[in-house]
């Protein structure tokens, strides 16, 4: 019985420690009366947690606050250069490793490329030089860092930090988790990467201000990360959000998963790049002719954008073309689901309203409602680190203990 006691009474103190901890994060600076007013706890509870942070570093004394009456209170902030993160975005051709603070403030980055062909043995290797490069030539305290956060194409086990499937390695149970924990002797969290983008918007990009959002990683696939009332939504065996094979178009072109006119081969980054090299086929006139001639594997996303910016034709019809299909694709997840919010992320993102516009024109068109026409369609906030940021954050969420994980 006194055991049970015990442990009941350490799971409170630890549900308090978060809770005040969170409370300094969100609100500070914030004095110990008003955190107690906030979580509800009493002022002797506030009084000896947050002494306990204070001997932790966590957090640290700031400036006196306004008198309501009696002394000047002193406020507390989070102390955020005090521990480290690292976060790891494993991308289809590379791998971004960055150092972060308790803000996600990135302080350092390595990016290394993805061996070839790609092997569970290589892939962990790879990964493992990566993490090692970053903590020395960062300079970063080991005593300082609190864990690694890793974001990843494919399906991903979060709650055992394995790979189910990366297809386009066609990798299988790989145990990044495990692995990672062995060579580095840290907490390590692994989440799917449209998932962990969308963590990272909810915390630090366009999220900040909403409990719901739904955000689309385009880049040679689809991916959806869903936020419903703060909490990452995984379905029931971590596949929630593979968007990417929704069927759209019965006599599209085949996909990679074997149907036809799948979301993906329609809308996603490589098909931007296969229509416009069907039309120059076709004999379409188009600046991007030259590149064709001189390099045809210059004709990438990047190339498209350019010349579209420059007024070709082709190249404005191409992103018109592609952005009208994701917002079919979208249109159908917001009837879904109805976000108020949806943050488009990725390669094929940094096009902007190109991309953009096409998009909010179908959704002004078709959606069923008024609410569902006017649902607020946004870049996303944190640009090409988004999905490392998001990796950061599987960290963060778990030491502030928030709903947001």
């Amino acid at each position: 019985m006194g055991s049970e006691l015990t442990g009941s009474f350490q799971l409170m103190k630890s549900m308090n420690r978060a809770l005040i901890l969170n409370t300094i994060r969100s609100e500070g600076p914030i004095s110990r009366a008003d955190i107690a007013k906030t979580t509800k706890l009493t002022p002797p509870t506030v009084t000896n947690i947050v002494g306990e942070l204070l001997k932790t570093g966590l957090i640290k004394e700031s400036d006196t606050g306004v008198s309501k009456g009696g002394r000047r209170p002193i406020m507390l902030t989070v102390n955020w250069p005090s521990r480290n993160v690292i976060g790891v975005d494993i991308g289809v051709n590379k791998i971004r490793v960055v150092l972060t603070d308790l803000n996600a403030n990135i302080l350092y980055k390595t990016v290394a490329k993805m061996p070839v062909p790609v092997t569970e043995e290589k892939l962990l290797e790879t990964l493992k030089k990566s993490i090692h490069r970053l903590i020395t030539q960062s300079g970063a305290d080991k005593e300082r860092l609190i864990g690694i956060g890793v974001g990843m194409h494919g399906m991903v086990d979060s709650e055992q930090g394995v790979s189910l499937y990366a297809p386009s390695w066609n990798l299988k149970n790989v145990a990044v988790k495990e692995e990672l924990e062995g060579e580095f002797l840290l907490p390590v969290k692994a989440e799917n990467d449209a998932k962990t983008l969308a963590l990272g918007e909810r915390w630090f990009g366009q999220g900040k201000d909403t409990e719901n959002l739904v955000c689309i990683n385009v880049g040679m696939g689809i991916g959806a990360g869903i936020i419903l009332n703060n909490h990452i939504y995984r379905g029931n065996d971590h596949i929630a959000g593979e968007i990417g094979h929704m069927v759209i178009d019965v006599d599209g072109p085949k996909c990679s998963c074997g149907n036809y006119g799948c979301f993906q081969t329609l809308s996603g980054g490589s098909a931007l790049r296969d229509y416009v090299l069907k039309e120059i086929a076709l004999g379409r006139e188009t600046i991007l002719s030259d590149r064709i001639e001189k390099n045809p594997e210059s004709v990438d996303g990047k190339a498209i954008y350019e010349c579209a910016k420059a007024g070709d034709a082709l190249a404005l019809e191409a992103f018109s073309k592609t952005g009208s299909f994701l917002g079919i694709g979208l249109l159908n997840l917001l009837h879904l689901i109805n976000p108020p919010l949806v943050v488009i992320g990725g390669g094929v993102s940094r096009a902007g309203d190109l991309i953009l516009e096409p998009v909010r024109k179908i959704i002004k068109l078709r959606g069923l409602t008024e609410t569902v026409k006017a649902t607020k369609i946004v870049e996303s906030g944190l640009g090409e680190n988004g999905t490392v940021i998001g990796a950061a954050t599987l960290i963060l969420a778990d030491l502030f203990a928030s709903n947001n994980s």
